[in-house]
C-alpha cells in the first residue's frame, strides 16, 4: 500500500509539473513572444530560409513600430500565415520608389544593409515615380531582398493591427545566435535614421 501511495505521489506531482510548464509555456507564447521560421528569400543577406527567429508581442502594446524595425505581420493574403519584411514607412511618410532607389520624405534612402541597394523595383501598388503617403494606423514594408520579395510594393499597407510583433532574437541556426539588430544604427536619411523591412 505505502508503494502504491507514493507511486501516485509521484504521479501527481509529474502531472502537477507538467500541467504548470504547459500554462507558462501558454502564457509566454500567448503574451510575451512567439518563434516563426523565415521562409523564402525575400529578407538575405540579413535573414536567411530556414532561420528560427523569436518574436517580440509586447513592445508594440507600449509604443509604435519605427521605422527600420523588422517584424512579423499576417499577410494581407491569407492571416494564417505570417511573413517578416522592414519597416520603411510610418505614419505621415511618403515613400517614392525612383531610377531603382526609395526615397522617404524626399530623401534618398542610403540603406547599407542591402546587397543591392540602387536595384528597387515599383509594383502594383507602389509605381515608378508616384509618391505613397502612409496614413494614420499603417505601414510600409519592404523585404531586403528587394529584387526577391512580395512586400508594400506589390499588396499595400500593413495595418498595425495585422503586426504580430518585432523581430528580436535570433535563436536557429547557432551560429546566427543573438540579437537582431534594427536598421536605424545603418541606414540614414541626411541626418535622420531609420528603416528595414522583411
Amino acid at each position: 500500500m505505502f508503494i502504491l501511495r507514493n507511486l501516485w505521489l509521484f504521479f501527481l506531482d509529474f502531472l502537477e509539473t507538467i500541467v504548470v510548464s504547459l500554462a507558462i509555456f501558454a502564457l509566454v507564447y500567448i503574451f510575451l513572444f512567439q518563434p516563426h521560421q523565415v521562409d523564402g528569400r525575400s529578407m538575405e543577406p540579413n535573414f536567411h530560409n530556414g532561420e528560427y527567429i523569436l518574436t517580440d508581442k509586447v513592445s508594440y502594446r507600449f509604443g509604435a513600430p519605427e521605422r527600420g524595425d523588422v517584424v512579423v505581420f499576417h499577410s494581407p493574403a491569407d492571416e494564417r500565415d505570417d511573413f517578416i519584411k522592414r519597416i520603411i514607412g510610418v505614419p505621415g511618410d511618403t515613400i517614392l520608389v525612383k531610377g531603382g532607389y526609395v526615397y522617404l520624405n524626399d530623401t534618398k534612402l542610403e540603406e547599407q544593409y542591402l546587397n543591392d541597394p540602387g536595384n528597387v523595383l515599383a509594383g502594383r501598388f507602389i509605381r515608378e515615380d508616384t509618391p505613397v503617403t502612409v496614413p494614420p494606423g499603417q505601414y510600409l514594408v519592404m523585404g531586403d531582398n528587394r529584387l526577391h520579395s512580395s512586400d508594400s510594393r506589390e499588396w499595400g499597407l500593413v495595418g498595425q493591427s495585422a503586426i504580430v510583433g518585432r523581430a528580436f532574437f535570433r535563436y536557429w541556426p547557432i551560429s546566427t545566435f543573438g540579437l537582431v539588430k534594427t536598421a536605424e544604427a545603418e541606414l540614414t536619411i541626411g541626418a535622420v535614421k531609420g528603416i528595414i523591412s522583411r
